[in-house]
């Protein structure tokens, strides 16, 4: 009987940490060791992006290193979570006009998409929209680079010229 009521202790106070943490869904876009060459050889430690969003119209990247996965993501949320962004929606989910954004070699192009169209975009661009809560709309990435962390940048940059 005791273990039963320790038991759903346990669940109600785990749905409330869950709860706290449900306003924001979160993905990986990458995830990385880092070497660093010291005396006495390499110190490894790891590097996490992440993107934070609402579905609602926040949306955030964020960027930690750490000496373990788990520090790095923990350390990408809260990063990220300080860099939200508001995305302008339609009334059909989509973005209010056309725009592009640059970020280092990176250049993403964003058009708006009549509704039922549904998101069109690939790599970590489709991954922001998503986590923005836009339905329809057509992205591109213009440039040859296969960064995954500034491809998301320019989206963040092209979705900042909307205001």
């Amino acid at each position: 009987m005791v273990f039963t009521e320790e038991k759903k202790n346990k669940k109600r106070f785990a749905s409330k940490r869950e709860d706290k943490n449900a306003e924001f869904e979160q993905r990986l876009i990458d995830l990385r060791r880092v070497a660093r060459v010291v005396a006495g050889g390499r110190r490894f430690t790891f590097r996490a992006t992440l993107v934070v969003g609402d579905r609602k119209g926040r949306v955030g990247v964020g960027t930690g290193k750490g000496a373990d996965t788990t520090m790095a993501i923990d350390k990408a949320v809260r990063i990220a979570k300080k860099n939200l962004i508001k995305v302008p929606l339609t009334k059909d989910i989509s973005l209010p006009y056309e725009s592009s954004g640059k970020y280092g070699a990176a250049k993403v192009f964003l058009r708006p998409a009549p509704a039922g169209k549904g998101l069109t975009a690939g790599s970590s661009v489709r991954v922001i929209l998503e986590l923005a809560g836009v339905k329809n709309i057509t992205a591109k990435i213009l440039s040859r680079t296969k960064n995954k962390i500034n491809n998301a940048k320019a989206a963040l940059e092209a979705i900042k010229k909307l205001y």
